[in-house]
């Protein structure tokens, strides 16, 4: 294996387990195993879990922000793009009915433990917010828009961990469809200020 593809093994392999098991509960062992790699050459890539864990988050950021960009070039408007996220929750509803939001998961289990790199996994959330307010300026919405933006947020973090907590996938979709009404609703309202 090649330097770089054996560092984006390891970060791979990380991200999934610091989801399905938690950041406190895997460990190097864990990481390296499926990898079959030695410990020289694991640690000649990371020295501590802590250093694994930042590539983790930045991996994260990196795959959001392209998330984010592919939405920007694919959806017809703000409102569409607003969706997009939205419907995040069916996307990824077999991962989520197991383990939950990794970006909730993640920033919980680091909060809980008082880890420095709590504010890290912190700022995915607060892309997501930028973004999603940035969606709802471009909808017209200027002085609610932060607020609009944190209420997505909330409202989708809820639907996943009950949706998760019960197994329920059509209480998901039923909030997802009442969400993409909502939107609806505030691009209906901004017109009729406009009009």
């Amino acid at each position: 294996m090649a330097k770089s593809t054996t560092r984006e093994k390891i970060i791979a392999t990380a991200d999934e387990l610091f989801y399905r098991q938690g950041f406190e509960h895997t460990s190097f062992a864990d990481i390296a195993s499926p990898l079959t790699i030695s410990r020289g050459n694991f640690y000649h890539h990371f020295k501590t879990k802590d250093d694994i864990l930042t590539a983790v988050i930045n991996r994260r950021i990196e795959k959001t922000e392209n998330m984010l960009a592919n939405w920007e070039q694919q959806s017809d408007g703000p409102a569409q793009r607003i969706k997009c996220y939205i419907h995040i929750v069916l996307t990824n509803w077999t991962k989520i009915k197991r383990h939950g939001c990794p970006v909730g998961s993640l920033t919980n289990e680091l909060s809980k433990l008082n880890h420095p790199k709590h504010q890290q996994a912190k700022s995915l959330f607060t892309l997501f917010q930028r973004w999603l307010s940035s969606q709802f300026r471009q909808l017209g919405v200027t002085a609610d828009a932060d607020y609009l933006a944190l209420q997505v947020l909330a409202w989708s973090q809820g639907v996943a961990t009950l949706a998760n907590a019960f197994q329920n996938k059509s209480y998901a979709e039923q909030e997802v469809a009442r969400m993409c009404t909502w939107v609806d609703s505030q691009t209906e309202q901004t017109s009729d200020h406009s009009s």
